[in-house]
């Protein structure tokens, strides 16, 4: 039986941008193991043309890469195989988020280097390996937002999250500049555009401040996994997290608002509101309320906990020293002054126990005041029930009274007799509650007294153990009494928490299966508590005064307002539930408080949608006007030099041109005017789009028709390769089409080093892709969004060529007809452009 191998270990050298010196790092902690002894081997280093980082790999043993062929380019990859084989003790493996490129026609095999490394892992080898923050995969939109370019290859943050030590290689955003500038980064003709766009002062601090707050996550999560496996329950404050206790009463907002004041902007403090449900279930607060209160929350930046506990006091100190809390704000009681007679509040009983949290106490304008009125308890027992206890309460001692005097004087004893009447009252707090069981005690005791304690027939009693027997008597029936009332209501108000509970479930489940909008949930609701109609409406008053309700949405007829309503359910100042059937009773209008915050919560998200909409439609409408006005100051000069210098020829009175000449020239003119006019005609028709005034035409087209226009507008006879599929079709608007990828192939031929450009087509799913493929010096993955902004060029592009405004206008079209258009790497070297276009039937 083979023995099993242990993991190896993986360290990470994390930086928040290239340049700051995680591969220079890893590779001076590797020569210090190598110098110690330890087997190292290098198996992938991309150097990036940085002559110190080439300098620094020299005199480590290095595995030969792979050498992989796809679509005629050749690649060289880690051999994963050739490490395995010669089982170093450590292995140095650079850029964790790589892509892996595949011989072509081979399938199978990891698609990601992360992959890679966790087979060499497994296999027993130590790793160390770099990685920048905005590769994790949590953290692409946020990178995106502040960069302006979506990372393409992702790792997800689990693969991070494992690693045995992660080591933040760290520049301030004027150090790594400064070595940009100096050169040791990229080449010098790719430093100006550099600085200018990914390497702008705000990028750097925002990136970096990225990687130190996760890195900051990632060590407080050692801290608590540390102080777990130490069972260590005393508080480290070593990050500030404030605590807010929360009830949904009026004093919420003060609390919270106080949290976020003692929270200010010191780095690193976190708010945390936690409400506590107490485990009894009778004491619950009103769930809008607690809505309202989450929201709040949120928007103040902070995060929502809910706890269950039998004491409130000590579940909040639980909570507080889970989450390494140093300060928790709780807000003064409520209670009146004889409430607190009874014994300290829940604050006294923090303060007491809090040890070295500490504790701030808010006053608030409903502090000792009076608390807001307790739902009045439904009864426990039915109506006919309690008539029933409080016959067999008059009655039933009576009965008791002559069955014991028929058996003769002295034929029972006290003891005997009292035990018959405890029965009794037994049997009434079954039937008929509390009250009736008292009523019967002291009916009974009466009768005791008057007929079977000496002297009878008299209230006087002679014997002393008599007396404490009838008081014992008396107290006993009463706690007797007591015990069975309780027992029934908890009975009945189980049965009606577990109905609510179904009924929640039910709801739930309606939504899950349905989808969670607001007509789903009405019909929900108007199914489930059987009503002819559900409504919610919105309340607007007037100047005047006047209330107007108008129907949000419904299911059923529309109620016009609360007065036409048989229950109504506000839900906030501005929205109500208005039901039209059967009045709802007081736990079923619970359950449906409960739903009125996610009925908020899908109005809200609702809202949002629609403002996602509108604010798609505006950035693509603003991606076309952007495109059309940058092409006007682009595109019209190259038509009106032309025309000048024609027309100035011409006019010159010294030179007489033969008539070939002057055709040539009159046939600039018109080429030039024809391109003038093509152009100004576009800009009219867009900004006949963009007032609504005409519909782009999305027709079936022929993908060959659409190449072939474009080929026609370029000047000249290009040597253009083309592999389009005779029956492939895409809808989309012919002219802006061919203006679209006149512009790509413009750019291709432009930068494409002398080399044949082709153009390919096929289709994916229910999309068409048409590609524009040069062989040229190709474009760097770190800038092949940056390509796509107006006035862009490449940093090693010569002077007065590059990638100028060609593809600001082109991607601005494809937007604004719903494609898309992207850039990738052609395998082998140069840039591919892929436009991506709906499939036409």
């Amino acid at each position: 039986m083979s023995e099993r191998v242990a993991r190896g270990t993986l360290k990470v050298y994390l930086g928040f941008a290239p340049g700051v010196g995680k591969t220079f790092t890893m590779l001076k902690d590797a020569h210090d193991r190598h110098a110690a002894g330890v087997d190292v081997v290098v198996g992938l280093i991309e150097d990036h043309g940085r002559e110190r980082t080439r300098e620094l790999r020299a005199g480590i043993p290095a595995i030969p890469l792979r050498e992989v062929s796809y679509r005629g380019g050749s690649f060289r990859e880690l051999d994963v195989d050739a490490i395995l084989a010669r089982k170093p003790t450590l292995a140095i493996v650079d850029e964790l988020a790589h892509s892996v490129v595949h011989t072509e026609g081979t399938t199978g095999g990891p698609e990601k280097r992360w992959e890679e490394v966790q087979t060499l892992l497994d296999a027993g080898i130590n790793v160390y390996t770099t990685l920048n923050i905005q590769h994790l995969e949590s953290l692409n939109d946020v990178v995106t937002a502040i960069t302006g370019i979506t990372q393409r290859e992702t790792i997800p943050d689990r693969v991070l999250r494992a690693a045995d030590e992660i080591e933040l290689v760290d520049l301030t955003p004027d150090e790594l500049r400064a070595r940009l500038g100096a050169g040791h980064v990229y080449p010098a003709n790719r430093v100006d555009a550099a600085l200018a766009n990914y390497f702008r002062i705000g990028n750097l601090t925002a990136l970096r401040e990225l990687a130190l707050l996760w890195l900051a996550d990632q060590v407080d999560e050692l801290l608590e996994k540390y102080r777990t496996q130490k069972s260590i329950n005393t508080t480290w404050p070593a990050r500030e997290r404030i605590v807010v206790a929360v009830t949904g009463g009026p004093e919420t907002e003060t609390l919270l608002r106080r949290g976020v004041r003692i929270v200010g902007r010191i780095a690193g403090r976190e708010l945390l509101a936690v409400h506590v449900i107490q485990d009894d279930g009778l004491r619950a607060s009103d769930a809008t309320a607690l809505a309202r209160a989450r929201t709040l929350v949120e928007e103040l930046g902070g995060t929502w906990h809910t706890v269950v506990g039998e004491d409130p006091a000590k579940a909040l100190l639980d909570f507080a020293r889970s989450v390494n809390a140093s300060q928790l704000v709780l807000g003064v009681s409520r209670s009146g002054w004889l409430r607190r007679l009874r014994g300290p509040g829940i604050g006294s009983r923090v303060i007491a126990a809090a040890g070295n949290i500490d504790v701030h106490m808010v006053t608030h304008q409903a502090a000792h005041g009076k608390r807001e009125p307790r739902a009045r308890r439904g009864a426990a027992l039915t109506r006919s029930r309690r008539i029933a206890g409080w016959i067999a309460a008059l009655a039933g001692p009576v009965v008791v009274t002559a069955l014991f005097l028929s058996f003769g004087p002295g034929a029972t004893s006290l003891s005997l007799t009292l035990l018959g009447y405890i029965t009794l009252v037994v049997f009434v707090a079954l039937l008929g509650g509390f009250w009736p069981a008292i009523t019967a005690a002291l009916v009974g005791t009466a009768l005791v007294n008057w007929f079977f304690t000496p002297p009878v027939h008299t209230l006087t009693i002679y014997q002393s153990e008599n007396v404490v027997a009838l008081v014992l008597f008396l107290l006993v029936a009463a706690g007797v009494a007591r015990v069975v009332d309780l027992a029934a209501r908890r009975t009945t108000e189980a049965a009606a928490a577990q109905a609510q509970a179904a009924l929640l479930s039910e709801l739930a489940g309606g939504v899950l299966r349905e989808g969670a909008s607001v007509q789903s949930l009405l019909d929900s609701l108007r199914e489930t508590f059987s009503q002819d109609a559900v409504t919610l409406a919105s309340h607007n008053p007037e100047p005047t005064g006047a209330d107007v309700w108008q129907a949000v949405a419904t299911s059923g007829p529309a109620c016009q307002g609360p007065g036409s309503a048989t229950s109504t359910i506000r839900i906030d100042k501005t929205h109500a539930l208005l039901l039209v059937g059967t009045p709802v009773s007081a736990s079923d209008q619970r359950v449906l408080e409960a739903y009125a915050g996610r009925l908020l919560g899908v109005l809200a998200q609702d809202e949002l949608d629609r403002a996602r909409v509108q604010a798609q439609e505006l950035a693509a409408g603003n991606s076309i006007r952007t495109a059309l006005l940058a092409a006007v100051s682009h595109d019209l000069r190259t038509p009106l030099a032309g025309i000048k210098a024609a027309v100035s020829s011409l006019r010159l009175p010294d030179v007489e041109f033969s008539a070939e000449d002057e055709a040539a020239l009159l046939l600039t003119i018109e080429d030039s005017t024809d391109r003038l006019n093509t152009l100004v005609t576009n800009l009219l028709d867009m900004s006949r789009i963009q007032a609504g005034e005409i519909r782009l035409e999305q027709a079936p087209l022929e993908a060959t028709d659409v190449v072939a226009g474009a080929l026609a507008a370029l000047p000249g006879d290009p040597d253009i390769s083309l592999s389009i599929p005779e029956d492939l079709r895409l809808l989309g608007d012919y002219g802006l089409l061919v203006r679209i990828l006149a512009n790509l192939l413009d750019n291709a031929l432009n930068h494409g080093a002398g080399a044949q450009v082709g153009v390919s087509g096929g289709r994916v799913e229910d999309r068409v892709e048409l590609r524009v493929i040069d062989h040229g010096p190709g474009i760097p993955r770190t800038e092949q969004d940056t390509v796509f902004r107006p006035f862009q060029r490449l940093g090693d592009a010569p002077a007065g060529t590059g990638i100028g405004l060609g593809l600001a206008v082109a991607r601005g079209l494809t937007e604004g007809i719903g494609g898309t258009l992207d850039v990738e790497e052609t395998p082998g070297g140069g840039a591919t452009m892929v436009l991506t276009l709906p499939s036409a039937p």
